[in-house]
């Protein structure tokens, strides 16, 4: 819990410092005189807008000419668009909405006086974003303006306590993205390439960085990691499954399943770990007495241990026998003699 508060704090003043451009632009849409000057072409400059791609509806209209106008225009496959009385299709991939409407309006010069023209992104389908693994509401996102990891989590609810420690990002490079985005993909790896960062170096405040925290490209895949496991079985009070997000030695697992119950053969704590190849087991038997006692060493557990806590037979014999022999002697009151 402490982790999940810890996140979604620092998400949101993430969110403050990281996103104030993309919140004054979309405050601009309601306040005229913040809305910013046209730009003629933004291929090459992200620069925090919003660029129109593939796929995205558009809502253009021609001042006083509802003729001209349009209510719906889908952006085919290859970026482009139609206008009415211009024969050549018109480009709008990769470019802002005032962009766009800068260049509908030159061309309509041949036909109109003064022409005025406004486009407005009605639907955005360009620039998904999917996120999965330990994620509390995983899912498929459509970006409206630049985010950054940090952000996209806390969209997505934040790590799960299963989460471990690393994020893998995947980008698709059947995305079709704008020359700024664009991205060089790895070697072996033909279809995309992967990167990985530390969710402890996302979420410290110590030493934020950009590089930490990078901008979500549109058809990203971000994977939160499952964190490793091992399992503590047999005679503990609480049998469990344990998040391997840190190192855990024996005690410090025995002590998560609640300790050990009574009869237990201590000097016989089995642990299962899959051999270097991985392709067969081999069983440690560890002594907990010397343990406890500073004799022998608390032995780290790795990814897939199996500890199996043994019951003695030889002392649940001699208590059931006990027990049989004389039943009510462990029932009789206790008067302290003075």
């Amino acid at each position: 819990m402490n982790l999940i508060l810890r996140f979604l704090m620092i998400a949101a003043l993430a969110c403050i410092g990281v996103s104030g451009l993309s919140f004054a632009q979309s405050v601009g849409a309601v306040k005229a005189e913040e809305i910013p000057p046209p730009v003629k072409d933004n291929t090459d400059d992200f620069s925090g807008q919003y660029l129109i791609g593939s796929g995205d509806v558009l809502d253009i209209r021609v001042y006083n000419r509802p003729q001209l106008s349009r209510e719906t225009v889908r952006v085919d496959g290859r970026g482009m668009i139609r206008m009415p009385l211009i024969e050549e299709p018109i480009r709008a991939a990769c470019r802002t909405d005032s962009s766009l409407a800068e260049e509908i309006s030159s061309l309509y010069r041949e036909y109109l006086r003064y022409p005025h023209v406004e486009v407005f992104i009605k639907d955005f389908q360009s620039k998904p974003a999917v996120v999965i693994g330990a994620i509390r509401e995983p899912g498929r996102f459509q970006m409206q303006r630049q985010i950054r990891l940090l952000e996209l989590l806390s969209f997505a609810g934040g790590p799960t306590e299963q989460a471990g420690g690393r994020i893998q990002i995947r980008h698709d490079r059947s995305v079709k993205r704008c020359k700024s985005m664009g991205i060089q993909p790895l070697p072996n790896s033909p279809n995309g390439s992967v990167e990985w960062y530390e969710l402890k170096d996302l979420l410290s405040t110590d030493k934020y960085d950009d590089k930490n925290n990078p901008v979500i490209l549109p058809g990203d895949v971000v994977n939160l990691i499952e964190a490793d496991k091992i399992y503590v079985i047999g005679n503990v009070f609480k049998p469990m499954t344990i998040a391997l997000k840190e190192p855990v030695t024996l005690t410090q697992a025995l002590a998560m399943a609640g300790g050990v119950m009574q009869d237990t053969d201590l000097d016989k704590i089995s642990v299962s770990r899959r051999s270097a190849n991985g392709n067969s087991k081999v069983e440690l038997i560890v002594d907990l007495k010397a343990i406890n006692k500073k004799k022998a060493e608390d032995i780290v557990l790795k990814p897939n241990d199996i500890v199996e806590v043994r019951s003695s037979r030889a002392k649940r014999f001699m208590r059931g026998l006990l027990e049989s022999v004389a039943p009510g002697i462990f029932r009789l009151p206790v008067r302290i003699i003075p």
